[in-house]
C-alpha cells in the first residue's frame, strides 16, 4: 500500500540515503560504459571500464573536488533556485572550467524514485557560485554535477537534496519498448548484457512518420543518461557518430554502445532536439537474463515531457 510521507529530519535522511547508496553500489558492483567518462573523457565504443572502478555520481567528493550545495533542503516549486560550488582541494570555489559539449558544467537532477528528471546548465558567477532554477516536487532528490575543471579530468559528483512536503514514492515504471512525449514516439531496440558490450538504438517518429531532421543538441543528435535503480549510479552516454562527420544521419535512429557489468534495473533518459525544442523520453530497462521482451504498447509513465527541463539555462 502506498503511504504519504513527510520529510521532517533532513540531515538524518540525507546521511542515511548517502550511506545506502554506497552500500548498494558495493553490493551490485559498478556501472561502466563505453562512454561513461563525463563528456570530454569518453572512450572508444565497446571498451570496458577497469575492474572495481566506481560509477559516477556516488561520491560527493573525489580527486580533491567537492560538490558543495548551499542548502541541503529546499522548498517545492516550479522555479526553486539551487546554488552550489565546486570546491578544490584547498577549499576554494573553482572558477575555471574546460568546456565539454558546449558547456562548462552539466547538472542532472532526479528524484530518487526516478519519476522526475531534469538536465540543466547553471550560470557561473565570478566568485565560483553556480545557480539554476529547478522545478522540484516534494521528495528525496539527487543532483549530479558533470564537469571538467581546467587542467583536470572529467568528474561526476553527486549530492542528495531534500524537498519538503507530502509525497508518495512511486514504483519503477514497467519496461516497455516505446515512450510518448509531446506527440513524439521513441522506440527502444536492444538489451543490456552485463559484462558485454550492448547496443541500444532509439528511433524517433512523429504522427507515424520517422523524424529525419533531428537538430544537434550539445554537439550530438541525442544524449542518454542511465541511472541504476537503488543507488542511482550515474552514467552519461553519448551516441555513436556526430553531426557533420559525413556518416551520422539526423534521425530517426540514434545508436549508443554501452557496457554494463552489473545486473539490475536502469532508468534511461534520452534528450533529443527537434524544431528548436529539447524533449526527454524515458525508459526502464532490466538487464538480461532477468529481462523479458519489452511490451510494444506505449506506457503513459514511460515518457518525461519537455517541461521538466525547466528554464533559465536549461538545455541552453
Amino acid at each position: 500500500m502506498k503511504t504519504s510521507f513527510k520529510i521532517t529530519a533532513f540531515a538524518t535522511g540525507l546521511a542515511a540515503a548517502f550511506g545506502a547508496a554506497l552500500g548498494v553500489g558495493s553490493l551490485v558492483g559498478p556501472v561502466a560504459s563505453a562512454t561513461d567518462q563525463p563528456h570530454a573523457q569518453h572512450e572508444p565504443a565497446g571498451s570496458t571500464a577497469s575492474a572495481g572502478e566506481l560509477p559516477g555520481g556516488l561520491m560527493i567528493s573525489e580527486q580533491g573536488y567537492t560538490l558543495d550545495l548551499a542548502a541541503s533542503a529546499l522548498p517545492a516549486g516550479p522555479a526553486t533556485e539551487l546554488r552550489f560550488h565546486i570546491r578544490g582541494a584547498d577549499g576554494k570555489p573553482v572558477t575555471q572550467y574546460q568546456k565539454s559539449h558546449d558547456k562548462d558544467l552539466h547538472l542532472i537532477a532526479v528524484r530518487r524514485d526516478l519519476t522526475g528528471f531534469q538536465h540543466l546548465h547553471p550560470v557561473l558567477a565570478a566568485d565560483g557560485t553556480w545557480s539554476v532554477p529547478l522545478a522540484l516536487t516534494a521528495g528525496q532528490w539527487r543532483v549530479f554535477a558533470d564537469f571538467v575543471p581546467a587542467g583536470g579530468e572529467g568528474l561526476t559528483l553527486g549530492a542528495d537534496l531534500a524537498v519538503a512536503g507530502s509525497y508518495t514514492p512511486q514504483p519503477l515504471p514497467e519496461q516497455v519498448a516505446t515512450a510518448q512525449v509531446d506527440g513524439y514516439t521513441v522506440t527502444l531496440n536492444g538489451t543490456l548484457e552485463p559484462g558485454a558490450s550492448s547496443q541500444l538504438t532509439l528511433s524517433v517518429s512523429r504522427d507515424g512518420e520517422p523524424v529525419t531532421d533531428l537538430q544537434p543538441y550539445l554537439g550530438a543528435y541525442g544524449h542518454l543518461v542511465a541511472l541504476r535503480d537503488g543507488d542511482l549510479a550515474y552514467l552519461h552516454v553519448h551516441p555513436a557518430g556526430e553531426p557533420g562527420d559525413g556518416a551520422t544521419k539526423p534521425g530517426p535512429d540514434i545508436t549508443f554502445h554501452t557496457t554494463t557489468p552489473s545486473a539490475g534495473s536502469y532508468r534511461l533518459f534520452l534528450d533529443f532536439q527537434h524544431q528548436g525544442k529539447v524533449r526527454t523520453a524515458a525508459f526502464t530497462v532490466h538487464t538480461n537474463p532477468a529481462s523479458t521482451t519489452p511490451d510494444p504498447t506505449p506506457s503513459p509513465t514511460a515518457g518525461a515531457s519537455s517541461h521538466e527541463h525547466g528554464n533559465g539555462g536549461s538545455h541552453g
